[in-house]
């Protein structure tokens, strides 16, 4: 079984030929102590299960090992008859390809080669799996060993396989559970506790269930039901099934007879309502007959004192009628009159309109006047001044036109100025937002160029102390290698001077007595001085150099990690590691900015002042604009009034003498008419007259007084004849023979007949809802009481389950008095499998302890009622008493043990399936032993070579050494161990 193991030295990996180290089939591995002995048996227990063989936190990577030198092992075995090649490399800190002054992280990975032969009988290695987790399948496969059970029977290690004597009780199940792989007997007891514990969850669901539903039918039933059994209790599970059902039964049987009780009452209270509701209607209908005669003749009452009124409206009917008769004469007379009216208003404005000299004159000296003007000069004479305002007019109209004109070339310069003030406006408001936009940018330009500032002046530090950093670590390298070298040069120097010392102590070395350092009474190989060895002087001087050269080392580290920390905070002010350069053009385009917008920015006051002047211009144009329109509409309005008199005059002066002229004709055409419509006025007024009196009005104006209007003389009459049929009805209404039978009775009560309606009402009401919910209450309670007894079926088999799961799981737990040994199943399965193994020990214990010691199995009941099956004692046939294990001495323990281990191996071999495992590592335990126990406990193991198994010790007996010709030496320095395969044995 070669392989290869981690080594610190850069030239190539050790490796080791377990075929040629085996071939005695006994081989020893010894060496110093430290020299890494035990990671033999770390690089085979990682290179099959990928872990070392212990649970401690073990170191797999050599803090000497170069760091571009993968840490790894390589395995070569054969298992179950296959020849597999498994390599392994622990994750680990490895450099970067590209930059190897940065270390990343190596993944662990794994890779597992099968030996196969092609058809023509080459052999070559084919890769078959490189998951970590199928490789551990398939080895684990082939071995049918877990790595717990592969360091218990094939790596024996340094002081592990002792404690499987010293254990408890309870350690040595744990251990022999693991190995044998009785948890399945461990899971049928966990099973049923899970199982009693789900069980009891379930029933006390159930319980649960039926306290609930208990809860719910005593609220169902209320106070007033008395069963004849108690209530289920929560704290006497007997009470929740056979008496539960008991119980919720007599409570529906009483609810059924107070229900019937209900039901006859409720049926008597709807008889006696019926008959309420008969003569509460028969009160209701009197009260009803008796009210509407009363109110009949009330209505009749008040009808009879309408009747003045409605006589005054048939006299008012009539005489409007008569004078309706007299409208075609009344009308006449009334035209006439309106004719007179008329012509006499012409009349009086035709003379209005005539000189004061005429207006006096009939019609004949009227149209004689009219006649003679034509011929008259002096009407031409009158009309002089109108001419003068004529020429007056025309003047005025002329300097109107000059003022409108200057005025509409006022308005229209005001109004282009105005047109031009949005654009000059739009232009100073962008100045000014400008400038104030300039104004924030030079604002928030300031602080980031002090910033800038403070940037480049940690740059300017930063770059400083870069410099002295790459100074720094050159001398903090320098400090490293030579305390290093002050470090070998110590080290060396105390081993030199530790080996003098042991050649000091062995020159007092007597043969026969017992060696102050191993206890040996035998001195086979004692150390002897070396020239130049070095002195107590020679070591304090190295260990002085060796500490100046670390205080050197720390403060070249202070120095560099104050350095660092100073250039990190220059760093961190300066925003990383941007260049000085970039930063001072950053400085300088920052300036610029800040200029710029400082020189737009001072704009903001000319433009602000500019701004203000327009807005007073506008003012001022709006101002003349406003007072030019006003005057031009006043000059129009003017020159349009002016004009029109100027017009009316010229039309007067034309028409003058003809217009005056046709006024005198008209008012003597007016005069003539005046005259004809008076006599016309008097024949029809006396017309009138002698009709109205004939009519029975005294005057025409009286009857014209009397007329009305169609609606209104329609609405008279409709008013009468309404009037007269409701007397008609009412009359009719109270000779009525119901209404008159009706008045005859006595008063109806009927407030009393609804207080007796409500009181049956109440009652029946009341008796109803009893029913109901006595209805109600019996239904549920029968609904509740099946649901009671569903529940109650459920709850009783799992009662009789948890009893069965309870009564088994104390069986197998050893916590039933039925298990006097109070053994758990696992336990005694195990019991079993360690008899087995005493068994197998004791054939080589006999031969180690001279047919002294022998292992005894106890199944005895421990102390305090503790568990037990697992207990083991040693036999001593020179006593003839049993023992404690932990009475044996050092060595008694070691070789009791030893024969236990194998044992144990030789079981677990067994019961891993016969799967036979050649190879066996046992680590140190040999130095315990005397001379005659140490032949015995080979003779033993050499033994094991008649069954073909390889056994390798690790121990620093000399004994070993001369009887064992196959040895593997492992020397050890300062950064380094070596492996030499010695093949005789030692003198």
């Amino acid at each position: 079984m070669p392989g290869r193991l981690p080594s610190g030295r850069r030239t190539d990996y050790n490796t080791v030929d377990f075929d040629a180290l085996s071939s005695d089939g006994l081989f020893l591995l010894h060496g110093d102590t430290g020299a890494s002995k035990s990671t033999l048996f770390a690089a085979i227990c990682f290179a099959l299960y990928g872990l070392p063989p212990h649970e401690r936190n073990m170191r797999l990577r050599s803090d000497h090992a170069p760091a571009n030198l993968l840490t790894e092992v390589t395995l070569e075995v054969t298992l179950a008859g296959k020849r597999l090649q498994i390599r392994r490399i622990p994750a680990q800190k490895r450099p970067h390809l590209r930059n190897s002054a940065e270390l990343v992280d190596q993944k662990a990975e794994t890779y597992l080669h099968q030996w196969v032969l092609d058809e023509h009988g080459h052999g070559q290695w084919e890769g078959i799996i490189k998951s970590h987790k199928e490789a551990g399948e398939e080895i684990k496969s082939l071995l049918r060993l877990t790595r717990q059970q592969f360091c218990q029977v094939v790596l024996l290690p340094q002081n592990e396989f002792t404690k499987f004597l010293r254990a408890d009780a309870s350690e040595r199940r744990i251990l022999l559970g693991t190995l044998f792989g009785t948890r399945r007997f461990g899971l049928i007891e966990e099973f049923l506790a899970t199982c009693k514990t789900l069980t009891a969850k379930t029933r006390d669901e159930a319980r649960a269930d039926v306290l609930r539903l208990a809860e719910r039918i005593q609220q169902a039933a209320g106070d007033d039901l008395e069963p004849a059994q108690d209530a289920p209790r929560a704290d006497d599970p007997a009470t929740l099934t056979a008496p539960a059902r008991a119980w919720a039964s007599a409570l529906h049987r009483q609810a059924l007879t107070l229900q019937d009780a209900a039901t006859t009452a409720t049926e008597t209270a709807e008889q006696q309502l019926a008959q309420a509701r008969i003569a509460e209607q028969a009160v209701r209908d009197l009260h009803r007959l008796q009210q509407t005669h009363r109110t009949t003749a009330n209505d009749l009452s008040l009808l009879h004192e309408q009747t003045a009124h409605h006589d005054r409206l048939a006299d008012r009917r009539e005489r409007a009628v008569k004078a309706q008769q007299l409208q075609s004469v009344l009308e006449t007379a009334h035209t006439a009159d309106l004719k007179h009216t008329r012509a006499l208003d012409d009349d009086s404005r035709a003379r209005a309109l005539l000189l004061p000299e005429h207006a006096s004159l009939d019609a004949a000296a009227l149209t004689h006047a009219a006649q003679q003007l034509h011929a008259d000069t002096g009407a031409v004479q009158a009309l002089l001044p109108d001419e003068a305002t004529l020429q007056r007019h025309t003047a005025e109209l002329a300097a109107l036109d000059r003022e409108r004109q200057q005025l509409t070339e006022t308005l229209t310069d005001a109004q282009e100025r105005l047109n031009t003030l949005p654009q000059r406006r739009a232009a100073l408001a962008a100045r000014l937002e400008d400038a104030r936009s300039a104004q924030e940018t030079s604002r928030e330009l300031t602080p980031t160029l002090n910033l800038v500032e403070k940037q480049l002046e940690a740059a300017r530090r930063r770059d400083a102390l870069d410099q002295q950093i790459s100074a720094a670590r050159k001398v903090l390298s320098q400090a490293e290698k030579d305390f290093e070298q002050a470090a070998k040069t110590y080290i060396d120097i105390r081993r030199r001077r530790t080996d003098g010392i042991v050649a000091e102590l062995a020159g007092r070395l007597v043969d026969g007595e017992d060696c102050p350092v191993c206890g040996s009474p035998t001195h086979p190989a004692p150390a002897t001085a070396q020239p130049g060895q070095p002195t107590a002087a020679d070591e304090q001087a190295a260990e002085a150099a060796h500490t100046r050269a670390q205080q050197s080392e720390n403060k070249a580290k202070q120095t560099l990690a104050h350095l660092t920390e100073q250039a990190a905070t220059a760093r961190g002010e300066a925003g990383g590691d941007t260049p000085l350069a970039d930063l001072t053009a950053h400085r300088t385009t920052l300036e610029q900015h800040l200029a710029d917008a400082l020189s737009q920015a001072s704009d903001a006051g000319p433009a602000s002042e500019q701004l203000a002047l327009l807005e007073k211009e506008q003012a001022e144009t709006e101002h003349t604009r406003n007072t030019a329109t006003a005057r031009l509409g006043a000059a129009d309005a003017t020159y349009d009034s002016l004009h029109t008199q100027r017009e009316e005059l010229t039309h007067r002066l034309a028409t003058a003498l003809t217009q005056h002229a046709g006024r005198l004709e008209a008012a003597a055409a007016c005069a003539a008419t005046v005259t004809a419509t008076a006599a016309s006025r008097h024949s029809a007024a006396a017309l009138a007259e002698q009709a109205a009196h004939a009519a029975g009005f005294t005057s025409p104006a009286e009857a014209s007084a009397a007329r009305l209007p169609d609606d209104e003389l329609t609405a008279i009459e409709s008013q009468i004849t309404h009037w007269r049929e409701q007397c008609l009805v009412l009359t009719a209404r109270l000779a009525e023979p119901e209404l008159q039978a009706a008045i005859d009775q006595p008063p109806a009560d009927l407030e009393h007949a609804v207080t007796e309606l409500n009181t049956a009402t109440a009652t029946h009401s009341r008796t109803a809802a009893l029913a109901t919910q006595a209805a109600d209450r019996t239904t549920a309670l029968a609904t509740l009481t099946a649901q009671l007894d569903t529940h109650i079926q459920r709850l009783e088999p799992l009662e009789d389950t948890y009893r069965t799961v309870d009564h088994l799981h104390g069986l197998i737990s050893g916590g039933s008095p039925s298990n006097q040994l109070r053994m758990q199943l696992e336990s005694y399965v195990l019991a079993a499998r360690l008899e087995d193994v005493v068994d197998a020990a004791n054939t080589r214990l006999s031969r180690m302890s001279h047919h002294r010691f022998t292992l005894v199995h106890s199944d005895d009941r421990a102390a305090r009622g503790a568990k037990s099956g697992l207990d083991l004692k040693v036999l001593d046939a020179w006593s003839g008493h049993k023992r404690h294990t932990d009475t044996l001495s050092g060595g008694e323990s070691f070789y009791v043990s030893l024969a236990l281990a194998l044992g144990l191996a030789d079981i677990v071999t067994a019961e891993a399936g016969g799967q036979a495992l050649d190879t066996l590592f046992i680590d140190e335990g040999f130095g315990t032993l005397d001379e005659d126990t140490l032949h015995q406990v080979l003779d033993v193991l050499d033994s094991l070579r008649a069954h073909d198994r390889t056994v390798g010790l690790i121990s620093h007996v000399p004994e070993l050494r001369r009887r064992i010709t196959q040895r593997l030496h492992i020397s050890k320095n300062i950064d380094s161990s070596t492996l030499t395969h010695l093949t005789d044995a030692a003198e």
